[in-house]
């Protein structure tokens, strides 16, 4: 059986952590800026879990 490849768009985007779960960054934070109050913006800065219900194709992509 071959190696499993390593999708790399989705390692890029999201890590591991010690403990094994899934953080990614948020998305909107990219354009249309004005528009969005200054805390909602600061809101995008901070990281998140993956959702359990997307956490297993996204470990499979990962090769995890």
């Amino acid at each position: 059986m071959p190696k499993l490849k390593t999708r790399k768009g989705m390692a890029k985007r999201i890590r591991v952590t010690r403990n094994g779960k899934l953080v990614r960054a948020h998305a909107w934070k990219s354009h249309l800026l004005e528009k969005k109050s200054a805390v909602r913006k600061r809101a995008f800065r901070s990281a998140t879990g993956v959702d359990r219900a997307d956490a297993k194709e996204v470990r499979r992509s990962l090769g995890i």
